[in-house]
């Protein structure tokens, strides 16, 4: 019998080194094969060229006739040339560094070829075609959608497509969804809906994406409703007395509290003086003061002699939040640690010996304190920045390893209050929606393709008053046939063209962290006029300064990434500018682009964002899977969220044997939901 759990090694064609390469890009099993899904599906024509010139990428059905015996070029490279006959004429094709091309095939085989063909005479050409299928006649298939993989290096689609068939033709997966569920959605079954998500011909597709990402969802419902079911048993949580020093604490910060952060204060300390663990999101606007709300926890923390954790995504952010905390906590003589990688050896041995020792303490850093050698014996409260990198997983887990401990979840991303119902209904919420007195709105303005330089004028004149500017883009480096603009081509554009007089620097997601940090530091310290970032500095440093933000290819991001990027700029008394420029003559995106310019309300702007989902993106935006989610997505996929976690509560509930066998099977493992048993 074949088990899922066996390696990809086992295999018909996998030696040690395809296995590596495979293991490379985290495909260990059978399983790890079966759920590596397509990033996206292109589809394909048949082939129409009839000119002498040009070239077109297409399919042709061929019939393999004979190999040429593989040659070296001048350059160095191996070709091995392949002829077929197809029902368009002889086609030659040129395979290079592939000399074991011929292997696979048989000569009179019929295949399905595709790739960028070329006429010359009564002839075709083609270089590296890929190889979808065996195919009996190209009249069966007028249209064919192919799958496009994740790639790594040495892996090719040809090889994925080739295993995932060879697993999936020997086994059948059983089912793990309840009959009544599938009886009242239509949804194919799982064996039938994982063969079409890698098969997109098959006539299951669209109900079997859909299938795949309801049952992302319904997982993920799963555990938060074992995550609420937890909580209203427990009763572990640590009482905590009220400091009498919270008034004078109240009274020596240097600005007046909002009402919003009022409220939220007070939900929070209440939550404190209860024996059931705090489990709160606190959810506010970029700018809107969330973090002096979580220091006021802490600083109750410590008073009552417990250990408090401030964790953030980034060591830039962990500094943001180490500096405000001792300029707040300090004067109360409250002790305030980071701990980063950056950290020493000497200093860390420090601060572990004394957390060790229960001193009384806030300990800022990354979320990588929860793992490891840190040990916090006296913990009280974890508070942790930006929800979306502190799921449902990290919530359960850190029950399990501190139990009783409160946990504070701040998030400045904003999300609709129908949504979040459900995404953190195991979390009390606290919003703050208002802002401090005094700030001024940042003004918006979109740009189409041809204003691009009317853009730049304004960030010349903001720059000639000694002000600083972002300037974002989606891409790292560029990259073949995108028209998106990269860090690396966008540096040397503005360099060489609208702000050549302008000291610029770049940063990205890949630089090591202490190379960001001196970077956002020097730029912090008026050092460099420009920086040119990826979504890096979404969540970043304070640069108040900073007036102008400029993002390109606006139509690239969602409206609440496109509100956070804004939010980086307006932190100072001086006016600010969110320069959104995009590519492309579409209607439809410029009026989503001008919902920004319309408000700065960050929770419109999430409302705006759901009624607009479905704007054309296959998949969801996930694909790191900090969520969880490879394929769904919250937004995008709100009303399939909405019906998992509908049903999600009733299989939970477990009414009868099957809900109660699939519920005990799902909390048995919490992982992403496809608990795959195969079935002979």
């Amino acid at each position: 019998m074949v088990e899922l759990t066996q390696s990809v090694a086992s295999l018909k064609g996998v030696g040690e080194k395809t296995a590596k390469t495979l293991e490379a890009a985290g495909i260990k099993t059978l399983l790890d094969l079966i759920l590596y899904f397509p990033r996206d599906y292109e589809r394909i024509e048949a082939l129409s060229l009839r000119s002498e010139q040009g070239e077109e990428k297409a399919k042709v059905a061929a019939r393999f006739q004979s190999a040429a015996r593989p040659v070296r070029t001048r350059t160095g490279k191996t070709l091995t040339t392949l002829r077929f006959d197809s029902l368009r004429g002889p086609i030659r094709a040129a395979y290079f560094n592939m000399p074991y091309a011929a292997k696979q095939f048989t000569p009179g085989q019929q295949v399905l070829l595709y790739g960028r063909f070329k006429r010359e005479g009564k002839a075709l050409s083609v270089v590296n075609p890929q190889v979808l299928r065996d195919m009996e006649d190209e009249r069966h298939t007028p249209r064919t959608l192919i799958a496009r993989y994740p790639l790594k290096e040495h892996l090719t689609e040809h090889l994925l497509r080739k295993l995932v068939q060879q697993v999936l033709s020997g086994v059948r997966i059983r089912e793990n969804l309840p009959q009544d569920l599938l009886e009242s959605t239509g949804y194919p079954s799982l064996d039938e809906a994982l063969r079409a998500i890698h098969q997109p011909d098959s006539p299951y597709f669209e109900r079997a994406l859909e299938r795949l990402k309801f049952q992302e969802l319904f997982a993920y419902s799963m555990k938060i409703q074992a995550a609420k079911a937890e909580r209203r048993e427990d009763h572990t949580g640590i009482v905590f007395a009220m400091s009498p020093r919270l008034r004078a604490f109240r009274d020596a910060l240097p600005y007046e509290l909002t009402l919003a952060q009022r409220r939220s204060i007070r939900e929070i300390l209440t939550d404190q003086k209860k024996d059931r663990p705090m489990n709160r999101l606190l959810q506010g606007d970029v700018g809107s003061g969330k973090t002096v709300v979580a220091l006021t926890a802490l600083f109750n923390v410590v008073e009552n002699g417990r250990q408090g954790l401030l964790m953030a995504p980034t060591e830039i952010l962990v500094q943001q939040h180490a500096k405000e905390a001792r300029e707040l906590l300090t004067p109360f003589d409250i002790q305030v640690e980071v701990l980063t990688g950056s950290t020493s050896a000497a200093e860390r041995r420090r601060i572990l010996t004394s957390l060790k020792d229960k001193a009384p303490m806030v300990l800022v850093g990354t979320h990588a304190l929860l793992e490891g050698d840190v040990e916090v014996p006296a913990l009280g409260l974890v508070v942790t920045d930006e929800q979306h990198r502190f799921g449902v997983n990290q919530r359960l887990l850190l029950r399990e390893k501190h139990e009783g401990t409160d946990v504070l979840v701040m998030s400045a991303t904003p999300i609709p209050r129908t949504l979040a119902l459900h995404l953190y209904s195991d979390l009390d919420l606290s919003v703050l929606d208002e802002l401090p007195p005094g700030r001024q709105k940042t003004r918006t303005k979109v740009y189409g393709p041809g204003e691009r330089q009317r853009a730049y004028l304004k960030v010349q004149e903001e720059i000639q008053k000694g002000h600083q500017a972002y300037v974002v883009c989606p891409l790292i480096e560029a990259k073949e046939e995108s028209k998106l603009l990269s860090v690396e081509a966008l540096t040397a554009n503005l360099q060489e063209g609208p702000l050549q007089k302008a000291r610029i620097a770049s940063i990205h997601g890949r630089m090591k962290s202490a190379q960001k940090n001196e970077l956002m530091d020097a730029f912090a310290q008026g050092a460099y006029d420009v920086l040119v970032s990826t979504t890096v500095i979404e969540v970043g440093v304070n640069v108040p300064n900073a007036t102008v933000m400029v993002v390109e290819n606006a139509e690239r991001f969602g409206l609440s990434s496109l509100h956070q990027l804004r939010g980086r700029v307006g932190r100072g008394a001086e006016a600010a500018y969110c320069l959104l420029i995009f590519a492309g003559a579409s209607e439809a995106t410029k009026e989503r682009l001008d919902v920004m310019a319309q408000t700065t309300d960050g929770f419109r702007i999430a409302q705006k964002d759901l009624e607009m989902r479905g704007s054309g993106a296959l998949f969801g935006t996930n694909q790191s899977g900090e969520s969880g989610l490879i394929l769904a997505d919250f937004i995008q996929d709100y009303p399939l969220f909405i019906e998992a976690s509908r049903w999600a509560e009733i299989v939970f509930s477990a009414q009868n044997k099957e809900h109660r066998d699939i519920r005990d099977e799902f909390l048995a493992t919490l992982d992403d939901g496809f608990h795959l048993v195969c079935v002979t």
